[in-house]
């Protein structure tokens, strides 16, 4: 019988501490362990020292994986990922929709690499069906999307690919695997940025991947090689933090709703992105394949020069970079996520300078949506921001 996800977050993985009895795993800090007559010759580099290999268990728990491998960074485990798949004369198609620093790998990295690919148009099946070529290897996408919450039909996705013989990849982020498990839907590979929700308290940088255990050798094999390995007191603390995971993003997703509903209705907001509001045009595909709507959300404002005002002028929700703590922030990804993408290139994907990414956190809901009140009266009466 498969555990609860606050169960799996919790217990698996752990280890037992046999010397004292602790209630929490030790933390092994060592980067030197014996190499004669041990059953695992243990190298950090190699992923398999007792913290990593501890966290790699409840990781791949919670994407009902065969395996997972944890990396220094979301990009370390995306490019790693892709390149284990990918070499010179292959082809990768993207939905058009994915995160900056992605975007900015396959167009900055590949040609060097001899790897062609394509970004959809759209956001359809039939859009990645229409950029199959011959030498095509993987499929890659990324839903909900950042910043804008569009989906991807997953199950879709994970049939083309099996139908054309490609490695099928999801950048599982913003769902996190409380709010979404693409194993489940025939999808090969999971990535996550394990910054984000995994950590979910802004001080650990890492990332995740999850599969079979075929393909996670093949990704082991050149993993190893760019080591893009993490160091264990980060992976102590992460696995620390997984065990609230569950009750965090459930949080998250509550508050994510009010906020959105709140906002949606509010005169001063131009239009409000999350899959969770009803009017969402993929409102149906999002309630076919989340658990939740995520705690992630975007909007603009009907004055969108004023933009700027408005965040200056919130006292609680900060404007700050990434994503998914357990404290609310907002950000413009025109000027952070997606800034290395060019003026052009962001219009094409929908993303206005106006835009606000808004990662909504554990606080009160009440507070969230009076802080959020003051703001927009103080840019729609031209009065200085209150206390909150």
């Amino acid at each position: 019988m498969k555990k609860g996800i606050n169960t799996i977050c919790t217990h698996v993985g752990e280890i037992e501490d046999e010397v004292y009895k602790g209630a929490i795993s030790p933390l092994y800090m060592s980067t030197s362990y014996a190499y004669e007559d041990v059953d695992i010759k243990r190298y950090p580099r190699y992923f398999n020292t007792p913290n990593q290999e501890a966290l790699c268990k409840k990781i791949a728990a919670l994407e009902n994986a065969e395996a997972a491998l944890i990396f220094g960074s979301g990009m370390a485990a995306i490019s790693t990922s892709l390149l284990a798949f990918l070499r010179a004369g292959d082809h990768i198609v993207l939905q058009n929709q994915i995160y900056g620093g992605t975007h900015n790998l396959i167009l900055e990295e590949f040609d060097k690499y001899g790897i062609a690919y394509s970004f959809t148009r759209g956001m359809e099946v039939s859009d990645f069906e229409a950029e199959i070529q011959e030498n095509t290897k993987v499929v890659y996408i990324e839903t909900p999307s950042n910043p804008l919450l569009q989906l991807t039909d997953i199950r879709g996705i994970a049939e083309i690919a099996k139908r054309n013989n490609m490695v099928s990849m999801i950048d599982n982020t913003f769902a996190s695997p409380v709010n979404q498990n693409p194993l489940d839907f025939g999808i090969d590979i999971v990535i996550h940025s394990a910054t984000k929700y995994m950590g979910g308290h802004s001080d650990i940088c890492a990332g995740a991947v999850a599969s079979s255990g075929v393909y996670m050798e093949r990704i082991f094999q050149l993993a190893k090689n760019l080591g893009g390995s993490l160091s264990d007191y980060t992976v102590w603390l992460l696995e620390r933090s997984l065990k609230t995971m569950g009750l965090r993003v459930r949080a998250q997703n509550e508050n994510a709703q009010k906020l959105a509903e709140y906002l949606s209705a509010h005169k001063d907001v131009a239009r409000v992105y999350y899959p969770g509001l009803k009017d969402h045009p993929q409102h149906e595909l999002a309630k076919s394949q989340m658990h939740g709507f995520g705690g992630m959300l975007s909007f603009e404002l009907k004055h969108a020069k004023k933009t700027p005002e408005f965040q200056n002028a919130l006292r609680l929700v900060k404007s700050s970079m990434s994503l998914a703590g357990v404290e609310s922030t907002l950000l413009s990804p025109a000027k952070t996520s997606h800034a290395l993408l060019s003026a052009e290139e962001r219009l094409q994907q929908g993303i206005s300078d106006g835009l606000i990414r808004f990662s909504v956190g554990i606080e009160e809901t009440e507070d969230l949506i009076a802080d959020l009140e003051q703001a927009l009266r103080s840019i729609s009466q031209g009065k200085k921001a209150l206390p909150v």
